[in-house]
């Protein structure tokens, strides 16, 4: 029968063989000396990634999360993920190997080498396992505004705000992930409403801070305004989308590519994918993330623990919503934001970290199916008891039952 682990595997499988395929058609150029062939994609970079992605997300698989989840050795160890996160974080300003691209620097770089990491990518997956044992370590203060949601918002405030300070769209991430955690957790959404001012000052202030933004969100509001400048991006984005049609035209011949759409393997490849393979191929992407989205929460009901069950959450919520958001970017639905369509966009910290994250579901699933195969096994077991005795006994022997009878006077 299949299970909602089998269909994660199946979907992010196909998430991640369009990614490949789409990255590097999105990645021709004119050059007739860097065609694109079958060679060439079998041997480039995001095959390596999806190899790496694929091994992960079995490694983690086969992992007894259920139970590491509830241990005490875990329990000590989840904290120490925060000031890793905070090192991690703060790397991207060290001279050498921190990288700045397009006026954010959230690249780590390695000196002599092309390896580049994602230190956001490390935070967003670290604070569900963060949030997720805060909120059970606290399961019966949670109610409370000054004991339970208080420190947790706190907590997933600063995080979001250091993230935010070089990725915006990233750190918004993290505080609606963490903020629907600390919901599930049994904290009160009144108790949000004093935390909505400050929150929309600290966006307001970082948009302000970085000039880039600001034109980001005026793009949004008229992208023909300023057309040839900062409207460009987005106007080459929905041409893509719109010249697609159906069935687009076709794997390779898209247009958009060819320097007209920035970041065209990366942030906006959902545009390429409708250019080339149309509103089919729109289609057939949603409703794989559609299928992710249906397990993991097919999963997460199936949790006892807290624990399992929060972190469970915290993972389909954290690809649910990266997925919506860059879909509404790429749409025009939403400001541009620099974050990535998950297991598809060019990117090998995040196909690893995201597929290594959809690992622990399947773990838990693993779980859901041995506890039901004892419980069925339990059952089967009562039902070769019969009410008279134990079936397969002596027939030439009376059960208890008629021996009981039998003695009755009369």
């Amino acid at each position: 029968m299949l299970r909602p682990g089998h269909a994660i595997v199946l979907a992010a499988l196909g998430l991640l063989t369009l990614g490949v395929v789409m990255v590097n058609s999105a990645g021709m150029s004119m050059d007739p000396s860097k065609t694109v062939t079958l060679q060439t994609v079998v041997t480039s970079k995001p095959v390596i990634f999806m190899a790496l992605a694929l091994i992960a997300m079995f490694v983690m698989s086969r992992l007894n999360w259920d139970r590491a989840l509830v241990s005490d050795w875990t329990a000590r160890w989840i904290p120490m993920l925060v000031p890793i996160t905070l090192v991690a974080l703060a790397t991207v300003y060290l001279p050498h190997i921190g990288k700045e691209v397009n006026g954010s620097r959230r690249w780590l770089q390695m000196p002599g080498t092309s390896f580049q990491a994602q230190p956001s990518e490390i935070a967003k997956w670290a604070m569900v396992l963060v949030v997720a044992w805060f909120v059970t370590r606290r399961a019966s203060k949670m109610e409370s505004w000054k004991h339970g949601f208080l420190p947790g918002a706190l907590l997933i405030g600063f995080i979001a705000a250091f993230v935010a300070k070089e990725d915006l769209g990233t750190g918004a991430l993290i505080l609606a992930t963490g903020c629907v955690m600390l919901i599930a957790g049994g904290a009160k959404i009144a108790h949000f409403l004093p935390a909505i001012p400050v929150a929309a000052a600290g966006f307001a202030v970082a948009v302000i801070a970085s000039p880039y933004r600001v034109k980001r969100l005026t793009a949004f509001l008229d992208p023909y305004g300023d057309a040839e400048k900062t409207g460009f991006h987005m106007i080459q984005s929905l041409s893509a989308v719109a010249n697609g049609n159906l069935f687009g035209r076709g794997l390779g011949f898209g247009v958009q590519k060819f320097g007209y759409l920035p970041e065209d393997t990366t942030d906006f490849v959902f545009a390429i994918i409708c250019e080339e393979l149309g509103a089919a191929g729109a289609l057939l992407v949603l409703f794989l993330y559609a299928v992710v989205i249906w397990a993991g929460w097919a999963i997460v009901k199936r949790q006892t623990s807290q624990m399992a069950k929060l972190v469970a959450l915290g993972v389909v919520v954290t690809f649910g919503l990266q997925a919506i958001i860059n879909l509404l970017v790429v749409t025009g639905l939403a400001p541009t934001k620099g974050i990535a369509l998950p297991l598809i966009s060019s990117g090998g910290t995040g196909w690893i970290l995201t597929s290594a994250s959809l690992g622990i579901l399947l773990a838990l699933d693993r779980a859901d199916a041995r506890r039901e195969a004892a419980a069925q096994q339990n059952e089967l077991t009562m039902c070769h008891r019969s009410p008279l005795g134990v079936v397969g006994a002596d027939p030439q022997q009376p059960t208890p039952v008629i021996s009981t009878i039998a003695a009755i006077p009369g």
